[in-house]
């Protein structure tokens, strides 16, 4: 999926509020912001992909500051982590409850695709962490794409799994699916980035949430740079060879449908996501702030 013409007005204001959160030198937010609308001024075309420009974006803000090699987002990933790990044991029991195989699938479902609100400096996007378990639990009301019954009947059978995370915080509600997969009789191996790129899960918050006891193989992307989503030409050998080994694959976020659009993978693909953004909902043929689950 390329950029479209609205996408600038998201890269813009994303960049202000990264360099706001690097520094209250107005002086140094300013000189930031004046690089970045060079960087766009030039480079604001549709050859390029949404996390791709965004992560120029980043180096650019960052670079202007002088924090290129600092994680500005760390301090709000762990909140996100602290915060998601207090609602688990609630949303693990509303899972539970459910009455069949396939219905506790769904809710495990609703739990990670709606723990992909956790978003920040997303023009237009606003969520309050403490109204997550109501929205998890009604999650199904806003599931515009719901191909869910295809996808559980595709893990009878596919049973070699490759999941891709997206975000911090969310990352924990991921592991009620995760063990879903695993009562199915399906290998996991679950993949994080390489290194921090905004608020996404690193090998760090996966630990802090306990996904490494529940999965099979814990892996990164090994992508150098790591952007949101993934640039398979940038994906290291090891997860490439994992990659085009695995039956199936679970990727989480926008990021991740923004970028595997302009992939052939080697099997189905399962997107689970929140529509942020107004580019991917009308990518998708959905309204914004609304659920889905695309198989493609």
């Amino acid at each position: 999926m390329k950029v479209r013409p609205v996408c600038a007005v998201c890269l813009l204001e994303r960049g202000f509020k990264q360099a706001k959160m690097a520094t209250d030198d107005e002086e140094l937010q300013r000189k930031a912001v004046k690089k970045l609308l060079e960087f766009l001024a030039e480079n604001f075309d549709s050859k390029h992909t949404p996390p791709h420009i965004g992560y120029l974006r980043d180096q650019i803000v960052l670079d202007a500051i002088g924090k290129k090699d600092e994680d500005i987002y760390a301090k709000l990933k762990k909140r996100s982590n602290e915060i998601a790990l207090e609602l688990l044991p609630s949303i693990r029991e509303w899972v539970e409850e459910a009455k069949t195989p396939i219905e506790s699938f769904r809710r495990a479902c609703m739990a990670s695709i709606v723990g992909n609100i956790m978003e920040f400096d997303i023009t237009g996007h606003d969520f309050d962490l403490k109204d997550l378990p109501k929205v998890i639990k009604e999650a199904e009301n806003e599931l515009v794409i719901d191909d869910l019954e295809e996808v559980y009947q595709l893990i009878q059978e596919k049973k070699n799994i490759l999941f891709l995370t997206d975000n911090a915080g969310e990352i924990a509600f991921d592991t009620l699916l995760v063990a879903e997969l695993k009562k199915n009789g399906c290998q996991v191996t679950v993949a994080v980035k390489e290194e921090p790129v905004m608020n996404d899960a690193t090998m760090e918050d996966a630990l802090e949430v306990g996904m490494d006891k529940i999965v099979d193989r814990l892996i990164t992307t090994g992508a150098n740079p790591s952007t949101a989503g993934l640039n398979l030409n940038d994906a290291s050998k090891d997860f490439l060879d994992v990659y085009k080994k695995t039956d199936f694959i679970i990727a989480k976020g926008m990021g991740y449908y923004e970028t595997f659009t302009e992939f052939e993978h080697p099997c189905p693909v399962v997107h689970l996501l929140r529509t942020k953004c107004e580019p991917v909902a009308q990518s998708l043929g959905a309204d914004r702030h609304r659920n889905v689950a695309k198989l493609s």
